[in-house]
């Protein structure tokens, strides 16, 4: 290793010496944003003359923040974080690179992670039951008999593969025990003689890695095939990126949530544009801004459309660490190694140079919602009864939807009426929220003055509280608001993402028959971060983000369309109406439940065995062999094909020619749309494949669980029942129009035709393409259909990337042209030409229409690191890594 700046020095922290390289050695490095100095610190530690130079390192000491990004570095994160999800197929990618390995005459166990990586089962438990002492149970014990398969998998994987740790199922969502229990903030490693410290770092297969932020940890997220990459040693390769300084003054007024303050962020920041920016927080507001509303804000960086949203290191951090448990040489060595950088944060600490600046006065902060299908569709609380009209008149327009009004429906014996508007699902879910004491505090207090006016929830609300973390269990019945959460219906339906998810689970039959008849626009209200069409349940047309209060004030309302400003939420025992503002707890309540139940205690305990698991996970036989015996009969796990026939050799980039269009797509098509995700139905071409195999509909679990079995995933890839092919106008879901016959085909069978006629496919679409959650298989699943390029208006940053990481070529339209303009309506036969063996930075597309007429356009390649060109000539990054060992 290089040291061309003389930083390698030596920090003394209670009597233990660590190596550090000191940032003060490089010139200027003072005035730059937090973020920047990690990077910086990052890049000292790793200089090796090749991957990383002196011309690197000294390019952040005349870094220009208005410039446009334009210097590649190479990126080392200290560790991998995963939920099951994406990470039981990145574990599936290893594997089969293993069999890979020995195929091409190498050692197999050269594959195996190189950096710290923890996977936390999180995302597979779904709410089948609900509103009972039983439903934690009920849903764990199906939770196992659904993924045994993928749960023995992991187990193989634990053992197989150094370095790879697992949380078992049932014990919390990722990215809460990821700022409760596995993030470090200052990493100490050891070396040959001595240990090494250094920022903790982290990139994860989930775009909500981001939360880490709140906690001074920079990470984001990642597909799972870069994650796979990092873990196998190769650095991430990125343009120094514009840093937007978000400044915060002033106080929350009383009645004012954490998730109101995040939901206002967002909103401005999504009209200000941070994409593929850092943000940071500063300001005079920061001393008082509690970890959990950090936390909170950090956590929805994908929603604003950030890379990361970071906050700095600084005393509310430390009280952080202390609060959940971490020892007393940690935090020790936390402050002293922050100090020592230069990056403890105080009061009058000097601004940093940014990019660009924004301000919010906390003090404006309003209670608010977000929907009904956009995250950054903020509605104040006070507007949102006359909001619900205008919006529910535009989804009828646009969906064509029939007036037939509400419905009667019979409940545990009870007649009532449900309608458009009517609230279907009231779920306290995601680490957005359930990692906040003071919102979910605020909840169990809602709870207990409504239980207490002898108040219920309405009959028709499927409720569910997934608590997060089981410190969250622990505090809460500390507090003694379990029960009045329960009498309520908000009973612990698991740990684990659940509703935010889709993992929702049935509707009751008749309110489901209800929707379906009378062409409802139901709502959920979640205190999640996604509200996406389709997303947290099929039946479910508007959802509308809020705080675990506010969900659990409009579980008792039972609908969206009121204002709970002038309108009961409901009348009690005594037949009095009572209002939002009656139950509704003041700061001073919730602080002082706060200051006497949520103690270290709570999170010592809970994390004291967070690795054990139940009796349940204990008992799953794993297998000890190197290399995975791959079961043929396994509709869970298969080995996928991306090595098949890989040689040494690489072929090759050739012009892409005769391409047909699987799909034109619209704008804002997000990787719920693309990637297989929620129930599986029996007449899909995945529930055709299953039930061929022998499982019945029963037995299909979700798509997200067998995301390890690419036959089913490829099946269900571009399936999402919401989205709308314009090549066959009138038809919503995945349907497309095989050219040129003009069949009408579900968009796999299409593709698989394409297939055997060897013919390319290309994707066309609008402005924003991929946003959304971190799918691998929204890069996969296209892959595997065929498709060699996409041709969009413009992408969010995780999905073009990962595009490339499965050999996809992304091609920009330039600026004014779109399909529209340019007369597409993918019946065209498609050239791309010029590709200059993967370099050219503009390429000619030639459409040659059916009556032969023949136009070309000029598009931009958007591969835009030397990296991504080497990715794109293997035919993916995992197989360039695979050759690299290999060799």
């Amino acid at each position: 290793m290089s040291n061309s700046f003389n930083a390698q020095s030596t920090l003394n922290v209670a009597g233990q010496d660590y190596e550090i390289f000191k940032l003060d050695a490089v010139p200027n490095s003072a005035r730059l944003p937090y973020s920047l100095k990690i990077l910086l610190e990052n890049l000292l530690r790793h200089e090796d003359g090749v991957t990383v130079t002196r011309e690197d390192i000294d390019y952040f000491s005349h870094w220009n923040p208005q410039a446009e990004p334009d210097k590649e570095i190479q990126y080392r994160p200290a560790r991998v974080l995963m939920q099951d999800f994406t990470g039981v197929p990145a574990v599936v990618d290893l594997a089969a690179m293993r069999d890979a390995m020995r195929e091409l005459g190498g050692d197999p166990s050269r594959i195996n992670p190189l950096q710290p990586a923890e996977l936390v089962i999180d995302h597979s438990v779904q709410v089948d039951y609900f509103g009972s002492d039983q439903a934690f149970a009920k849903n764990a014990e199906l939770e196992f008999e659904r993924n045994q398969e993928r749960y023995n998998f992991l187990k193989w994987g634990q053992q197989a593969f150094d370095g790879f740790k697992v949380v078992p199922p049932d014990t919390g969502i990722v990215h809460q025990i990821n700022v409760e229990y596995l993030s470090r903030v200052v990493f100490a490693k050891s070396l040959a003689g001595h240990t090494q410290a250094y920022f903790d770092t982290c990139v994860g297969t989930d775009s909500h890695t981001t939360m880490v932020n709140g906690i001074g940890v920079l990470g984001w997220g990642v597909g799972g095939i870069e994650a796979e990459a990092s873990m196998l040693g190769q650095p991430v390769s990125m343009l120094v990126p514009k840093v937007v300084g978000f400044k915060l003054t002033g106080t929350l007024n009383a009645g004012v949530t954490a998730t109101d303050l995040v939901l206002t962020i967002v909103e401005q920041l999504r009209k200000h544009g941070v994409v593929g920016k850092f943000v940071e927080f500063y300001g005079p507001a920061l001393a008082s801004l509690p970890m959990g509303e950090r936390n909170t804000i950090a956590n929805m960086g994908p929603e604003y459309g950030a890379t990361c949203g970071l906050f700095p290191i600084d005393q509310v951090t430390l009280d952080y660490l202390r609060l959940t448990g971490r020892d007393a040489q940690q935090l020790a060595l936390v402050e002293a190694y922050c100090k020592a950088q230069g990056v403890w944060h105080t009061a009058d600490a000097p601004e940093a140079a940014y990019s660009e600046t924004l301000e919010l006065d906390l003090g404006t902060v309003v209670p608010s919602l977000a929907g009904p299908k956009r995250p950054q569709d903020r509605v104040a609380l006070r507007d949102l009864a006359s909001h619900f009209p205008a919006a529910l008149a535009a989804l009828k327009a646009e969906r064509q939807l029939p007036n037939k009004g509400p419905a009667t429906v019979v409940l545990d014996g009870q007649t009532v009426e449900i309608g458009d508007g009517s609230i279907v699902v009231a779920a306290i879910t995601s680490c957005t929220n359930t990692s906040n004491p003071s919102v979910l505090i605020g909840a169990g207090l809602v709870a207990q003055k409504a239980v207490a006016r002898g108040l219920t929830a309405a009959p028709w609300v499927k409720t569910a509280f997934g608590p997060g973390s089981m410190a969250v269990t622990r505090y809460l019945d500390r507090a003694g608001l379990t029960e009045p959460l329960k009498a309520l219906g908000f009973h612990n339906v698991g740990y684990g993402c659940t509703v935010c998810i889709g993992n929702t689970g049935p509707l009751p039959e008749p309110v489901s028959q209800a929707i379906a008849e009378q062409d409802l626009c139901a709502v959920s209200i979640l205190s999640g971060n996604r509200n996406f069409e389709g997303r947290v349940h099929a039946e479910v047309r508007m959802n509308y983000l809020a705080s675990p209060p506010l969900v659990v004030a409009y579980a008792i309302a039972g609908r969206i369309d009121l204002d709970p400003y002038r309108d009961p939420l409901a009348v009690d025992a005594q037949g009095q109406p009572v209002y939002l503002q009656d139950i509704w707890p003041t700061p001073d309540e919730i602080n002082a439940v706060i200051a006497e139940c949520v103690t270290p205690d709570e999170f010592t305990a809970a994390y004291a065995n967070v690795f054990a698991g139940d009796d349940r996970w204990q008992s799953l036989a794993a297998a000890t062999s190197q290399t995975y015996d791959w079961p043929a009969d396994s509709t869970y796990i298969q080995e996928p094909p991306y090595f098949k026939g890989m040689s040494l050799a690489v072929a090759p980039v050739t012009d892409i020619s005769g391409a047909r269009c699987l799909a034109l797509l619209g704008d804002s098509i997000t990787t719920d749309h693309i990637s297989p995700a929620g129930s599986i139905k029996p007449n899909s071409p995945a529930g055709q494949y299953l039930i061929s195999l022998g499982v019945e509909p029963k037995d299909f679990n979700s798509l997200g669980s067998r995301r390890g079995n690419h036959e089913v995933m490829m099946r269900g890839t571009f399936a999402n029942i919401r989205l709308r092919n314009l090549m066959a106008p009138g038809t919503e879901g995945g349907v497309t129009l095989h050219q040129p016959s003009g069949d009408t085909l579900s968009i796999y069978e299409a593709a698989m035709r394409y297939q055997a006629e060897n013919t390319p496919v290309i994707v066309i679409a609008g402005k924003e393409y991929g946003s959304g959650s971190s799918r691998d298989w929204a890069a996969k699943g296209p892959r595997l259909l065929g498709v060699r390029a996409v041709i969009a208006e413009s992408y969010e940053r995780i999905h073009r990337s990962n595009l490339i990481g499965m050999g996809i070529l992304p091609l920009q339209f330039l600026s004014g042209d779109t399909p529209a303009a340019l007369g597409l309506n993918g019946t065209e036969i498609f050239d791309i030409v010029d590709l200059n063996g993967g370099e050219a930075k503009q390429v000619t597309v030639r459409v040659t229409a059916a009556d032969g007429s023949v136009k070309t356009f000029m598009a931009r390649v958007r591969i835009d690191t030397p990296n991504e060109v080497d990715y794109y000539r293997h035919g993916g990054i995992l197989q360039y890594v695979l050759r690299k060992l290999a060799a």
